[in-house]
């Protein structure tokens, strides 16, 4: 397989992750979607990462999608969703919410350093959205105990968590205070010290 994108991007570095946990051989192509964009249009017409190439040459878009894909290949036993509810709709929830939170760290960061006019209204949106997700996602982890968001078992609620916390701390310094989210934090910080995570890095290249 061939895993489209660069590590500096969270949805990239959550297949990478993945891929890896679950022992899957896979080349990176660490394109860029702003240097790279014929090379990576060729397989995404959307022209966005994480982009996954298969074996059979089919094409994989959106992480999401990507990791379902991964979690039927390695079977309920071994997948990083719960296959049972209610566990299964929580662990998407909290997913769903750490995605939602780079997505938005993202639109801030393009709206910062792409645009000519940086519109105050869009960027008072991004981040009263980015704090409203900390604050839920701080409130829902500062509840658990256990070692993992879910248990006593890595899934994809702890990566998706962790590389939205570590793309929000690198593009908008400031954003997100260890004070402020501890329990959010501490996860961060037992996360980004495992193996994998820090395998599978990339510091920040902001676009400009």
């Amino acid at each position: 397989m061939i895993l489209i994108g660069q590590y500096d991007s969270p949805f990239v570095r959550r297949v990478g992750i993945a891929l890896t946990l679950y022992g899957m051989a896979f080349e990176q192509r660490p394109w860029s979607v702003f240097s790279d964009v014929e090379a990576l249009r060729a397989y995404n017409p959307l022209v966005r990462v994480p982009t996954l190439v298969l074996e059979d040459g089919e094409v994989l878009v959106e992480s999401h999608m990507i990791l379902d894909y991964l979690d039927g290949i390695v079977g309920p036993d071994k997948a990083m969703f719960p296959a049972r509810e209610p566990d299964r709709h929580r662990a998407l929830k909290v997913s769903a919410l750490g995605m939602g939170l780079a997505d938005k760290a993202v639109s801030l960061l393009y709206e910062q350093r792409l645009h000519g006019k940086v519109s105050d209204l869009w960027v008072d949106r991004c981040r009263t959205q980015i704090a409203g997700v900390l604050g839920v996602l701080e409130a829902d982890r500062a509840q658990r105990s256990s070692a993992y968001w879910f248990g006593d078992r890595l899934g994809h609620a702890d990566i998706a968590v962790t590389v939205a916390l570590r793309f929000l701390s690198e593009a908008h310094a400031g954003l997100f205070s260890q004070e402020q989210y501890p329990a959010l934090a501490r996860h961060a910080d037992r996360m980004e010290a495992l193996p994998v995570f820090r395998a599978i890095s990339q510091p920040l290249k902001a676009p400009s």
